[in-house]
């Protein structure tokens, strides 16, 4: 089917009174992932809930526990981060992993902005929303912020920029789009495109034609070196290994999401594509109906909250066992 990268990407999800071990899991399934050949895996930063909180913080411990699969963030909302800051983790996280990082960023207000009075960055009136997403990629270049030597650190005087320098970083900067504006904001600003289950009803309200749109936008407007790049999410759960009291978790999983997959969902229009679950060969006769997927080369096996570690260890494994169908 043409597919060369295969990705996961994680919840990261833990008991409350436990956070400890469902981070640990969370890290043995990145180690699992490059065991079993994944190219890159992923982790969801979510606020204010019992997952990953701080996506940089987490993947600044995955780059010790693995040396080759590359590292993602999948997304961090903006609406909760100061730029520069944010540039600066994510910038020490690459140099610690070598290179192998993913920042995948969305922009917009947060969602729990009515929360968290007085903690998050207050934005100009009138600033466009994807202006956090520009300043982050300024402060990753690096580019010197004085022509003079600053004067008033332990180091002496020193030309202030970010630091470290991440060099090539840049060039791996993915843009959350579920919406033809923000695909054509991430094509015209040479962003890397993310896109998945979920987005924005606009022209049709048939998800498939409406993500061909999208996809289809980001294209056309593309204005960055090299070609544009696509990453396409799904959630899969194939069964070949799995338990009978696996499959009836799945097979229920997907049933309980299924409503909401036949109409655009709250104020914002947002439609989800139907999961899938069943044995290898069931799940690739559907997808071979998926028009998106000849469009795309790179594949993310989007994993469900709050399932235990051996459920994600038995999807992992089985999906890995899908490759070669998918190439």
């Amino acid at each position: 089917m043409g597919i060369s990268h295969f990705a996961i990407l994680i919840p990261g999800n833990f008991a409350g009174d436990d956070p400890f071990t469902g981070l640990d899991e969370t890290l043995r399934l990145f180690e699992l992932a490059e065991d079993l050949g994944y190219h890159s895996a992923w982790v969801r930063q979510r606020h204010l809930e019992r997952g990953v909180s701080s996506a940089a913080t987490f993947l600044a411990a995955a780059t010790q526990r693995t040396s080759r699969i590359g590292l993602g963030s999948a997304v961090i909302q903006l609406g909760y981060e100061s730029p520069f800051r944010l540039a600066e983790d994510l910038a020490t996280v690459d140099v610690l992993s070598r290179g192998r990082l993913n920042v995948g960023v969305s922009a917009g207000p947060a969602p729990f902005a009515h929360l968290l009075d007085g903690y998050l960055p207050q934005w100009p009136q009138g600033e466009s929303r994807y202006a956090p997403a520009e300043r982050l990629a300024r402060a990753l270049r690096s580019e010197p912020l004085s022509d003079r030597a600053e004067a008033g650190n332990a180091a002496g005087d020193q030309i202030p920029r970010l630091q470290p320098h991440a060099k090539g970083l840049t060039n791996r900067l993915w843009y959350g789009g579920g919406s033809t504006a923000s695909a054509e904001w991430a094509g015209r600003n040479g962003w890397k495109l993310l896109t998945g289950n979920v987005i924005t009803a606009e022209r049709h309200k048939v998800f498939l034609k409406t993500q061909a749109d999208l996809i289809r936008t980001y294209r056309e407007a593309w204005q960055g070196q090299g070609q544009p790049q696509v990453a396409l999410g799904r959630v899969l759960l194939p069964t070949d290994s799995a338990t009978p009291e696996q499959r009836e978790k799945y097979a229920a999983f997907v049933e309980r999401r299924l409503p909401r997959t036949c109409q655009p969902n709250g104020p914002r229009d947002t439609m989800f594509l139907p999961d899938l679950t069943g044995t290898s060969d069931q799940i690739m006769a559907a997808l071979r109906h998926d028009p998106i997927l000849p469009q795309v080369d790179h594949l993310r096996l989007e994993l469900p909250y709050e399932f235990e570690p051996e459920d994600y260890r038995q999807i992992l494994r089985d999906f890995a066992g899908m490759f070669d169908l998918l190439r």
